[in-house]
C-alpha cells in the first residue's frame, strides 16, 4: 500500500496552557501542514507514504526533515531550496473562545517548488493512491501549476486513486479565486473529503437545513449534499466531515459517505463525544484514515468510515498537527473501548 502525499510542511509556534497569542512570553514548537498530517498518519495507521514538498537550507528546515523522519514519512521527495520556511501561529480556543491562526508563509520555499511532468511520472511510479488539499493551489500560482502537472500524470496511471481534501483557507485566497481553481480539478479527482463550509467555498454546493455556527447539523441535508457532488463531479466517493461545535472545548464529531459501490445509499458513522485537547489536523487524520480504510478494509466502505471517524476522533486527544494513533487503537474505539480508562 503506497501513498503520496503533496503540500507544505511548517512551522508550528503556539502559545502553551491556552493563552493568547498577544500574551504568550514562549511559544511551543512543531511541524505540521495538512498533506504532511496526512502522512504521517498513515504511516502510523501502517501505510507507505512519501510526502512531496520542499523546505529551506538551513537549521530549520533541517529540524523539519528531522520531524518527518522521527515519524517515518519518507523523505525521499523531499527538496531543499528556496528562501524560508512557511510558518503558522495558533492559538487554542477553549470554552466559547475559538481557535485561532495566523499563517506567515508568503514566498515559502514551497510555494516556489517546480516539478515537471517528467518528476511526476517517477514520483507516481507504483504508488496506489495521491493526496493533494485544495490549500496547496492557494499557495501560489507556481503551486496550483504543480498540482495540475500531478493530476495530469495520476489521470493516466492505472490503478491509481487520487483524493483531494478541500481544504477551503479564508486566509489563502477568495471564495471567488477557490472555485475558479478548483472546480477545473474536480475531474480528476476520485475521493472528495470535505466539511459543508468547504463544499460552499470551493464548488458552491450548500447543505440545507443546518446551521454550523449554532451547531445544529441535518444528517439527510449532509446525505444529500454528498449525493449531489457525487453525480455532479462522476467522483467514486464523497465524505464529508460533520462538526458540531458546543464551544471551543466540547465537539461532536461524526461524518456521511456516498459511495459508488452503495449506489443511492449514503452511509452514516457513529457521533463521538470529543472534549478537545488540539483540534489542529483532525480533519487531516480523518483524510488518512478514510484513505486507509478505502485500500485496507477489504472494500468494507462502513467500516472504511467508521475507521476514519474513530482515527480523527483520536487525534483531537493528542497536542501537535500528526494523529500519533495506531490501526489498534482506532479499532479498539470503534469496538467501543471509548471509555478512558487506563490500559495497563
Amino acid at each position: 500500500m503506497k501513498v503520496v502525499s503533496l503540500g507544505e510542511l511548517m512551522m508550528r509556534l503556539s502559545a502553551p496552557d491556552h493563552q493568547r497569542l498577544t500574551q504568550a512570553e514562549t511559544l511551543e514548537v512543531t511541524f505540521g501542514g495538512s498533506e504532511a498530517n496526512v502522512a504521517a498518519s498513515l504511516i502510523r495507521l501502517g501505510a507507505s507514504c512519501d510526502l512531496v514538498t520542499c523546505l529551506p537550507c538551513n537549521a530549520i528546515g533541517d529540524a523539519a526533515l528531522s520531524h518527518l523522519q522521527r515519524y517515518g514519512v519518507s523523505s525521499r521527495w523531499v527538496q531543499r531550496g528556496g528562501r524560508r520556511m512557511g510558518l503558522y501561529f495558533l492559538e487554542h480556543g477553549v470554552s466559547q473562545r475559538p481557535s485561532k491562526v495566523v499563517y506567515d508563509r508568503e514566498d515559502s520555499s514551497f510555494s516556489t517548488m517546480q516539478l515537471s511532468v517528467s518528476d511526476w511520472n517517477n514520483i507516481l511510479e507504483a504508488v496506489d493512491w495521491f493526496h493533494f488539499s485544495g490549500i496547496t493551489p492557494a499557495l501560489s500560482g507556481r503551486a496550483h501549476a504543480m498540482v495540475a502537472r500531478a493530476l495530469e500524470v495520476a489521470q493516466v496511471k492505472e490503478d491509481l486513486r487520487v483524493s483531494c481534501d478541500l481544504n477551503y483557507r479564508s486566509k489563502l485566497w477568495s471564495v471567488a479565486e477557490a472555485r475558479r481553481c478548483m472546480r477545473p480539478l474536480m475531474s480528476q479527482v476520485d475521493v472528495l473529503i470535505a466539511n459543508e463550509e468547504d463544499l460552499w467555498h470551493c464548488l458552491g454546493l450548500r447543505a440545507d437545513r443546518s446551521d454550523v455556527e449554532a451547531g445544529h447539523l441535518d444528517k439527510d441535508a449532509y446525505a444529500h449534499l454528498a449525493r449531489t457532488a457525487a453525480k455532479r463531479y462522476k467522483f467514486q466517493a464523497v465524505a464529508i466531515t460533520m462538526r458540531e461545535s458546543v464551544s471551543a472545548s466540547f465537539n461532536r464529531w461524526s461524518a456521511v459517505l456516498a459511495h459508488e459501490q452503495e449506489g443511492e445509499t449514503v452511509l452514516h458513522s457513529t457521533k463521538y463525544d470529543i472534549q478537545v485537547l488540539d483540534r489542529v489536523g483532525a480533519g487531516d487524520a480523518f483524510a488518512a484514515g478514510l484513505i486507509y480504510g478505502l485500500l485496507a478494509l477489504d472494500s468494507d466502505s462502513q467500516k472504511a468510515l467508521e475507521f476514519a471517524v474513530a482515527a480523527s476522533c483520536l487525534a483531537h486527544t493528542t497536542r501537535g498537527d500528526f494523529n500519533l494513533a495506531t490501526r489498534l487503537e482506532v479499532e479498539a474505539l470503534m469496538q467501543g473501548t471509548g471509555s478512558g480508562r487506563v490500559v495497563r
